[in-house]
C-alpha cells in the first residue's frame, strides 16, 4: 500500500538545497577574524537555507517550459514573518537560484519547526501554478529527514543535497 501511495505521487523536478546551522558567534571569536562577515544577526546564531537550483521541473505553460521561482516558510509561523522567495527565472526547466536565506534561531527552536519549500511557475494575470514541494523536520521521512537531521548534527557544516520534488504537498503543510 505504502508503495502504490509513492507512486502516485507524480515527480515534478528536482531541487538542490543547502542547510546549514550557524552556531552563535561569541564577541570575542568575531573580532579574532575580524568583525566575520554575516552581520549582527548571524553572530546569534541560525539556520542558512542555500537555493541553488532545480532540474527537470515540470513545464506549466503551453510555451513547454515554467517561469519557476522558490518559497521558503519556517514554520509554524503564525504571522507569516518567515517567507522569503527567489527571483523568477524565465523560461526553463533547469534554473540557477543561488540565493542564501537566514533565519535568526537557535538549535532547540530550530528542531521544533519544519521548513517548507516550494516551487511556483509565475503566471502574470492569474494565480500562479504549484510546481512541486519538500519538507524538513524531525517528522520528514526519507532523504528529507537525513537532510534535516544531518544539518541539526553538524553545526557549522553546511550539507547540499537534491531532493525529489511532488505534486502533492506533504501532510505536515496542511496542518502548519
Amino acid at each position: 500500500w505504502e508503495n502504490e501511495q509513492l507512486h502516485s505521487l507524480e515527480e515534478r523536478g528536482r531541487l538542490l538545497l543547502s542547510l546549514q546551522f550557524l552556531p552563535p558567534v561569541c564577541p570575542d571569536d568575531a573580532d579574532a577574524d575580524g568583525g566575520g562577515g554575516g552581520g549582527e544577526s548571524r553572530r546569534r546564531g541560525g539556520l542558512c537555507v542555500g537555493v541553488k537550483r532545480c532540474a527537470h521541473l515540470a513545464a506549466m505553460d503551453v510555451n513547454g517550459f515554467s517561469d519557476p521561482y522558490v518559497k521558503i516558510y519556517l514554520k509554524p509561523d503564525i504571522q507569516k514573518k518567515s517567507k522569503h522567495k527567489t527571483a523568477v527565472m524565465k523560461k526553463t526547466l533547469n534554473p540557477e537560484f543561488n540565493e542564501e536565506f537566514f533565519y535568526e534561531i537557535s538549535l532547540s527552536e530550530l528542531s521544533k519547526k519544519t521548513l517548507e519549500v516550494t516551487v511556483w511557475d509565475h503566471d502574470l494575470g492569474r494565480s500562479n501554478d504549484f510546481i512541486g514541494g519538500v519538507c524538513f523536520s524531525c517528522r520528514s521521512q526519507g532523504d528529507a529527514f537525513r537532510h534535516w537531521m544531518d544539518c541539526l548534527k553538524n553545526k557549522g557544516r553546511q550539507v547540499e543535497r537534491w531532493h525529489v520534488l511532488t505534486n502533492e504537498l506533504p501532510r505536515s503543510f496542511i496542518h502548519n
